[in-house]
């Protein structure tokens, strides 16, 4: 295991050179050139594991409402706001959406624990990497502005995810060395979006979360982490 720990590590070395770290991502000027777009990137589970930064935790400081959310969401004419949004965007039976969008009809599948939803309020939507979690992990370090993106971050579908609120209630803060969706076919998907959430950011892994993921990846051969850096 060490030794292909050590291959993945390195295989995943040019990549970790041109992902964002938290502390980067916090000293980026206002001002800047004009954004190129940048391509989503694909890696083996187990390379996209390799390409995390290790880090010991740290939650000095932490409150929740350091994390604005939710706010308007990505299309604000609408009038709906970041957690409608998302049931809008994750709904199996798109919804009727009523004044002050409400929504009412709609249908979704939590995949945490495999359950179909048929009430909007029976759902929570889940920061797939908790508030928490990225404050330990490198959110501290930011600014204001780029913690309410990150809370209300629809840029990539994993960072958000509709889920029962049993399960994510049950997750809390937890991060994957801690707690894993009770669902088993759920592993490697769940396994894949937190990892790339957190390279999405810049966000760091501790010794016991990294050596979860390594083996959530060694049993989920095939499975892909795709990321788009934040901007």
């Amino acid at each position: 295991m060490i030794m292909k720990r050590s291959a993945l590590a390195a295989a995943a070395l040019a990549l970790t050179l041109t992902l964002p770290t938290a502390a980067h991502a916090a000293t980026q000027p206002a001002a800047s050139a004009p954004a190129v777009a940048v391509v989503p990137q694909v890696l083996p589970i187990g390379v996209a594991v390799s390409a995390l930064p290790l880090a010991a935790e740290d939650r000095t400081g932490y409150q929740r409402t350091s994390f604005k959310h939710w706010n308007a969401g990505d299309i604000p004419a609408d009038g709906c706001n970041t957690r409608a949004e998302v049931l809008l965007a994750e709904a199996v039976v798109y919804p009727e959406i009523g004044p002050g969008c409400t929504l009412t009809s709609g249908t979704w599948w939590s995949y945490y624990d495999e359950r179909e939803v048929t009430l909007a309020g029976a759902l929570d939507i889940d920061h797939m990497v908790p508030l928490a979690e990225a404050w330990d992990s490198g959110a501290s370090a930011w600014t204001a502005a780029r913690r309410e993106a990150y809370a209300n971050d629809q840029g990539q579908p994993a960072s958000l995810v509709a889920v029962t609120a049993r399960s994510n209630r049950s997750k809390a803060d937890q991060d994957p060395a801690e707690w894993l969706p009770p669902s088993a076919d759920a592993l490697c998907r769940y396994g894949a979006e937190w990892t790339a959430t957190k390279l999405r950011w810049g966000l760091a892994v501790d010794e016991l979360e990294r050596d979860r993921l390594f083996d959530i990846a060694a049993g989920c051969g095939g499975t892909e982490v795709e990321f788009t850096p934040a901007p």
